[in-house]
């Protein structure tokens, strides 16, 4: 736990969503929060360091799933109809979904700053925006990446698409470029712009080691060498392959 969350208490309940969008929670819920998650998502890591910086890791328990494109866990499917993790169930029963939601609720469910709040004069160039464009950058690099798994991992190998492959690893290597733009200005933040940066760069290891991408994004190597030091970043580190 943080010493931030431990000199601000978290409230006890964020706010009613299930009683203001009138859905029923779960008849089975129990008050705390469940994660449906599988340990080597990149998006699930995204939501577990953001709980672990902003001190909320405690009160979520892991519920294991098996999410594919074809073969869906109906387990998951009955939760989230996308059938896909993170998913959330939050403190009063309600179904959140996708990571960048599951992000913003545990912000505000923290009283955190991983998410710059939108003020008068906000502008494109504000600090909120740098934030949000940053994690759509890194979340583009993860989505890249899974598909170009999927297509070696799910796919039967007569119906693969090599161009595919080349196809999502070519929007991999763009965001990387515009990442190493970018990471001269990281410095030492912690917000949800560099979490997912860094979730996405942790994922490359993890799934796609043979491209080297710290051998052309130096200044990025840099800062992820130090960044990937957190404890919440080491205690979400995906199980050896």
């Amino acid at each position: 736990m943080s010493q931030r969350a431990t000199e601000r208490p978290c409230p006890t309940r964020f706010i009613s969503i299930s009683e203001r969008d009138g859905v029923d929670p779960p008849p089975w819920h129990n008050g705390g929060m469940k994660l449906y998650y599988a340990a080597t998502s990149p998006f699930v890591r995204k939501c577990l360091v953001s709980a672990h910086e902003l001190g909320l890791r405690e009160r979520i328990e892991l519920v294991a799933a098996a999410p594919h494109p074809v073969n869906r866990d109906r387990a998951l499917v009955a939760q989230n109809p996308l059938g896909q993790i993170p998913s959330l169930i939050a403190e009063d029963g309600a179904v959140l979904y996708d990571s960048r939601v599951i992000c913003e609720y545990l912000n505000a469910l923290g009283d955190g700053s991983l998410i710059p709040p939108a003020g008068p004069g906000s502008s494109p160039g504000a600090t909120r925006w740098t934030v949000l464009v940053e994690q759509a950058l890194a979340d583009g690099i993860m989505d890249a990446a899974i598909l170009a798994r999927y297509e070696t991992a799910a796919r039967p190998p007569e119906l693969r698409w090599n161009d595919w492959i080349t196809g999502q690893l070519e929007k991999v290597h763009c965001a990387l470029a515009e990442i190493e733009r970018r990471a001269p200005g990281f410095g030492t933040r912690v917000d949800v712009g560099t979490i997912a940066t860094a979730c996405a760069l942790g994922y490359l290891d993890f799934r796609f080691a043979s491209l080297d991408w710290r051998g052309r994004h130096p200044v990025t190597a840099g800062w992820f060498e130090h960044y990937a030091q957190r404890e919440s970043m080491a205690a979400t580190r995906p199980p050896a392959s």
